[in-house]
């Protein structure tokens, strides 16, 4: 427990939540004290609740709702005092009400939140509709609500999200890496069965989901540095380097599936490659997973030259072993997936802000547990 506490603190994701979570009570309570205590309105309960549907984690994002949300309560006002004057408060005026603003909160300019206006709607046919002063005291509750959860979130630490994006990444490589040392270690031993391949593709698709997690981080971290205050702002709005990056883990997560299938459709036949190759190429695979989780390029460019020595020992033989197709299609595996991951060791660390406890210490120890 202590360790996953630790761990816990260290992630930029859940201090991103936690920050997150303050500034929405901020702005929350600010809207209720701003709207309540200071202007003194009668209802003032729109004031904190429209604030907390506006603290989004990005800037832009919280401008866009915003803007949604102030549209929405117009809509439901008008709505709301149209419908309750001709049919008054009754059954047949919430159903006609619901109705209406659910078709109207469809429109996809509402961002596919279909309640929106229905809920605003609701509430002000339900709390009166034929005061006009109220109706407009519950425009401005929004509007204050509005106007301070992007306040806050604009003027406290405007959310950029490349920190959590960084750190997904790099969760992603010393997935690969740990997942290549378990296939080495296990191939090692001669323990591989039909199961372990099956778990080892399973494990790809885990990092394919995860890939496809930090794929939404970038495109998130995108948006928040549009319309942000920050100065490193500008770093994250073009994120072309990690596109690349994830490409390229990509690449190799799908290499590291299409060799474990290699190794079941083997084990599958009752057929296994040489032992002397087998020990080579291991040895190789382990090599690879080992400096992928300590993002070592170097070690990396040092695995694939004793790789193309290996290519060459199997191509200068007099007689190549039966077996070749199969050393073949496991060389080429190995082969892409140190081309992919080369660059993505290359850009380790990398660029953010300086943190007080190292994200990487995690991975350094157990790539450390994991050595011989």
């Amino acid at each position: 427990m202590w360790a996953r506490s630790m761990s816990r603190l260290r992630d930029p994701v859940f201090w991103n939540d936690v920050v997150q979570l303050a500034k929405t009570v901020l702005a929350a309570v600010v809207a209720w004290v701003v709207a309540a205590d200071v202007l003194d309105l009668s209802q003032p309960f729109l004031a904190p609740w429209a604030a907390l549907l506006v603290v989004h984690a990005t800037v832009y994002r919280t401008f866009s709702r915003g803007v949604q949300q102030v549209a929405a309560a117009v809509v439901a006002v008008v709505l709301a005092s149209a419908i309750g004057h001709v049919l008054g408060p009754t059954t047949w005026a919430v159903a006609t009400l619901m109705v209406a603003c659910l078709v109207i909160g469809s429109v996809r300019w509402f961002g596919g939140d279909i309640t929106i206006v229905a809920t605003t709607g609701l509430v002000v046919l339900t709390t009166g509709f034929g005061n006009d002063a109220v109706l407009l005291t519950r425009l401005v509750d929004t509007g204050i609500g509005v106007g301070i959860g992007l306040l806050v979130n604009v003027l406290v630490w405007p959310p950029l999200r490349s920190r959590t994006t960084i750190a997904a990444m790099d969760r992603l490589d010393d997935g690969i890496g740990e997942l290549l040392l378990d296939m080495a270690g296990t191939l090692r031993e001669g323990t591989a069965t039909t199961e372990t391949v099956t778990e080892w593709i399973d494990h790809t698709r885990d990092l394919d989901e995860a890939i496809d997690h930090t794929w939404s981080l970038v495109r998130q971290a995108q948006e928040s540095s549009r319309m942000n205050p920050r100065r490193r702002a500008r770093d994250v709005r073009d994120p072309q380097g990690w596109q690349d990056l994830l490409r390229r883990m990509e690449q190799a997560v799908a290499e590291v599936r299409s060799l474990a299938r290699t190794w079941g459709a083997e084990l599958d036949r009752g057929e296994v490659p040489d032992a002397d190759f087998l020990e080579q190429w291991s040895s190789l695979l382990g090599d690879a997973g080992r400096a992928t989780c300590e993002a070592d390029p170097e070690a990396l460019h040092a695995v694939r030259r004793r790789l193309d020595a290996l290519v060459d020992s199997l191509g200068s033989r007099a007689q190549l072993s039966p077996r070749w197709p199969v050393h073949g299609a496991l060389i080429v595996n190995l082969r892409n997936i140190l081309d992919a991951m080369d660059e993505v060791a290359a850009a380790n660390p990398m660029r953010q802000p300086p943190v007080p406890l190292s994200l990487r210490r995690g991975a350094r120890a157990r790539v450390a547990r994991s050595r011989p």
